[in-house]
């Protein structure tokens, strides 16, 4: 059995773009500069009401096959991880795998909030590593723009919809996945949640709905900063200490998304310079699960990523989870 090889990547954000400008002009108690000075978020992509996240998906796996050199046929598995999937039943990946035409190709959805690309890569880690699984497409989509009180500045400011795929397999040559990590801390999953929905409060109501129950809530924000910046230096070390590496020996660390604070204090604490950390926040906002696969994508098809490249993706999200997967580049 080969190493976690990747085959392919790809990415799509929809159209729309949905300024810090707009925000304002739809009366929000906010200004581009304050926006960009707090999060550096410029503006955002939002999916048209008829598109669902499997739709998102959809689109960035295309991309993935077509570099792989492989059609939907040859997939074996479909992990998609997201907070915002079409419908509670079926899956994302069960939509997607519809989509793509591909019934001969398990699926199922990977719940990790920001952290939900990197949680399915470790998830098809294992099916590959044991030989269940030859081929499998791993994607983060989100539809984040559907889960905001878009008259809450602190939170509606941040989020953004789109999707980032990739296809692995097990082989001896291309790009490979070293290793990857996955954490979880039940116990403080309150700090930022979506409460609604679930079997504690279904079924939905309007009093449920009154409550803001079934948009996304950030508790103690400050808190949850110094927590993720924690956990992204935690996962970097992680990494790099499982496969015997050093900070130096990193070309690009490409995190989820989150806020361009928490990428100047990780670069500060690591002492790496800020121009190490690949950034889309600015143009996408904040994409849960998909942030992180798509720069990720980006940043191969850009060219910015070189054969030789070690790549470190660390994430944190929801729930509480964080992780980390660190790749070595090289031609397929």
């Amino acid at each position: 059995m080969g190493n976690i090889r990747i085959l392919g990547t790809g990415s799509y954000v929809p159209p729309k773009v949905l300024t810090n400008f707009d925000l304002q002009a739809m009366g929000l108690d906010t200004t581009d500069e304050w926006i960009v000075k707090r999060t550096g978020v410029s503006e955002r992509r939002i999916a048209d009401p008829d598109v669902a996240t499997s739709d998102l998906a959809y689109q960035a796996s295309l991309r993935a096959l077509e570099m792989a050199g492989l059609t939907a046929q040859d997939l074996d598995l479909i992990i998609v991880g997201t907070i915002t999937p079409d419908t509670c039943c079926p899956s994302a990946a069960n939509w997607l795998q519809a989509h793509l035409d591909a019934p001969q190709a398990a699926s199922f959805d990977v719940t990790a909030a920001c952290s939900g690309f990197i949680f399915g890569l470790n998830v098809a880690e294992q099916y590959l590593k044991n030989g269940v699984y030859r081929t499998i497409l791993v994607v983060g989509a989100e539809v984040m723009s559907r889960t905001l009180n878009w008259k809450d500045r602190s939170t509606c400011i941040l989020w953004g919809d789109g999707a980032g795929a990739a296809v692995l397999t097990a082989g001896d040559a291309g790009p490979e996945i070293l290793s990857t990590h996955i954490h979880t801390d039940g116990a403080n999953g309150r700090d930022l949640l979506m409460p609604g929905g679930g079997s504690k409060t279904t079924p939905i109501s309007h009093e449920s709905v009154d409550k803001g129950l079934h948009t996304l809530n950030m508790i103690e924000a400050n808190a949850s900063f110094r927590v993720a910046v924690r956990h992204f230096i935690e996962s970097i070390r992680e990494a790099l200490d499982f496969n015997g590496l050093r900070v130096e020996d990193v070309s690009w660390f490409i995190p989820h998304q989150a806020n361009l604070r928490m990428f100047q204090s990780i670069a500060k604490f690591l002492d790496v310079p800020m121009e190490q950390f690949y950034v889309t926040l600015n143009k996408y906002g904040n994409i849960s699960s998909a942030s992180c696969a798509i720069a990720f994508d980006e940043a191969v098809r850009d060219g910015s990523i070189r054969d030789g490249d070690l790549v470190c993706l660390p994430v944190f999200g929801g729930g509480l989870t964080w992780g980390s997967a660190l790749v070595r580049w090289a031609s397929v």
